[in-house]
């Protein structure tokens, strides 16, 4: 499975001695953050085991980046590989995956106020009413359920397998499942899973369209001979309303985003694709190129278009975040932390 061989390349280029590599991103600032509307962060994995996550900070008006928002706030590391984070009620969430936590924190200021433990490995974090969230997670094969309020876990959705990314729509939230066929559907008053939609190998990622149908991003299986797909669902009834099947066995789609107004889907192959959501075939050619470069993130910044896209070099130097316009003109880079993964947005 893709995903997991760039988890473990990651791991390996973290025992190596760390190196340096020439270029020019724009000036860094490491004190009095200014963080505003438009600013634009860069959750960095940092190397595995090593405790080095970070959050990145990128004020596009002025051009500046910061290394770090959370210890400067909280004088400590975040913790071990940032897999997520999650903006919610003027709080964010950062989801740490090998550290087994999420550190809850001031949107505006970074200062943490509590910390929710004793998750396995944590990935992705959806809240499903004022008081509730659910976070998938690698290898618990369960779905944890937490209390907003007291910021613990009060009780688990049994669900066998690596489950990733949720979305929530007419009142229940469905969830991929990297390890099978299936996306599961939970009902959020019993926390139960009441249904499964079968889809291509490896579900990943989920984004929800303007006109409310889930469009779902699968790796597919290589050793299988099972190619990546892309499947549009009708969450009203749970039906596949159209599937697309990538050409060939060595595509690895991952990162599905959507722009602003989402009517247009995004995603990594080896350079970054656009997909607007009434189109009659997938795209044949990148938007953007990837190059000599190592494309690993990516984000669209929902009030301008604009595409930022992470470059993790190595996987052990600080990494590169490049800007590209709507059309895919170059804008120009930032730097980032080491092993920069997904954009976020307020």
């Amino acid at each position: 499975m893709i995903e997991k061989n760039k988890i473990i390349l990651c791991f390996i280029f973290s025992l190596a001695l760390f190196s340096c590599r020439k270029d020019h991103p724009s000036a860094v600032k490491k004190d009095n953050i200014d963080i505003t509307a438009n600013g634009i962060y860069v959750i960095n994995e940092g190397n595995f085991q090593f405790g080095n996550a970070t959050v990145s900070y990128f004020d596009p008006d002025k051009n500046t980046a910061s290394g770090d928002l959370f210890q400067p706030a909280n004088n400590r590391p975040l913790g071990d590989v940032c897999q997520s984070l999650y903006f919610f009620n003027s709080k964010a969430y950062i989801v740490l995956n090998n550290s087994g936590k999420i550190e809850v924190v001031n949107a505006q200021t970074f200062v943490s106020s509590a910390t929710i433990k004793g998750f396995t490995s944590p990935r992705y974090f959806l809240p499903v009413s004022n008081s509730k969230a659910y976070v998938t997670d690698l290898s618990s094969n369960a779905i944890a359920i937490v209390n907003l309020s007291t910021n613990a876990i009060s009780g688990s959705i049994p669900c066998k397998g690596w489950t990733e990314e949720l979305c929530i729509a007419y009142g229940k939230v469905f969830v991929t499942n990297k390890k099978s066929d299936k996306i599961y559907i939970i009902n959020t008053i019993d926390d139960i899973i009441i249904d499964s939609i079968k889809v291509g190998y490896s579900p990943g990622y989920i984004r929800e369209d303007k006109n409310g149908k889930l469009w779902v991003l699968c790796a597919g299986n290589p050793s299988k001979k099972n190619n990546a797909s892309l499947h549009r669902i009708n969450p009203a009834t749970n039906a596949v309303e159209q599937t697309f099947s990538f050409p060939s066995i060595d595509d690895s789609p991952w990162r599905l985003k959507s722009n602003g107004s989402n009517d247009t889907l995004f995603y990594l192959n080896n350079g970054v694709y656009q997909f607007p959501i009434s189109a009659a075939a997938l795209p044949l050619t990148p938007l953007i190129t990837q190059g000599q470069n190592n494309f690993y993130g990516l984000g669209i910044d929902p009030k301008n278009g604009t595409i930022y896209v992470s470059d993790a070099l190595d996987f052990v130097q600080k990494g590169i975040v490049y800007r590209y316009m709507p059309n895919g003109t170059f804008i120009n880079t930032f730097k980032a932390g080491i092993i920069p993964g997904d954009i976020y947005f307020k």
